[in-house]
């Protein structure tokens, strides 16, 4: 049974469908509260909704996914619906998010950033049980989108940026492990 209901949807300050927006607004809105823009790694997502006067959001993917999170070693496992209530540096009552601990899926129910901040997140279980972990585990690290970005170790080109017939002047990329500054062609 779906937690979003028509009546959420109609109050909904923003409503998006399709994976590509989906994806963007939910990494957005994570940063914007403050949170680690990797914590959410849901896949092929169809609708994601906010409602800003309670902070109530959910995400709905075709099926439900796995992600391991290799930093900490941690499967999660994410329903076809996740909501939760968001507020800054915190996400409550969250529903269809588990964790594998030892042998057993545990629920998680709410996540928090230390605030002053210490680099650490705290997931919570409905029990009260909780176990902290680095904010970077939890991180993207986004390639630059314009000019040349990094794949591990290799160059890889992405989008040339194009005024006239020129290439934008001051782009920049990321060459074997040093940055690099685009010139002007």
């Amino acid at each position: 049974m779906s937690l979003v209901t028509e009546e959420i949807k109609a109050s909904a300050s923003e409503m998006y469908y399709g994976d590509e927006i989906c994806q963007e607004k939910s990494k957005f809105l994570l940063t914007e509260m403050g949170l680690p823009n990797g914590l959410l790694p849901l896949k092929d997502i169809e609708e994601c909704g906010y409602v800003k006067e309670t902070g109530f959001v959910w995400l709905k993917q075709k099926k439900k996914s796995e992600h391991r999170f290799e930093k900490i070693g941690k499967p999660v496992q994410y329903a076809t619906e996740v909501t939760a209530y968001v507020e800054p540096n915190r996400i409550k009552k969250l529903t269809g998010v588990k964790t594998k601990e030892l042998l057993l899926w545990i629920t998680l129910s709410e996540i928090y950033v230390d605030d002053p901040p210490t680099g650490k997140i705290t997931f919570k279980t409905p029990a009260g049980l909780f176990r902290s972990f680095p904010v970077s585990a939890f991180e993207i690290e986004e390639d630059v989108k314009e000019g040349k970005g990094v794949e591990g170790d290799k160059e890889v080109k992405g989008k040339e940026e194009v005024e006239g017939d020129k290439k934008v002047k001051g782009a920049v990329g990321v060459k074997g492990k040093e940055a690099v500054e685009v010139k002007e062609v």
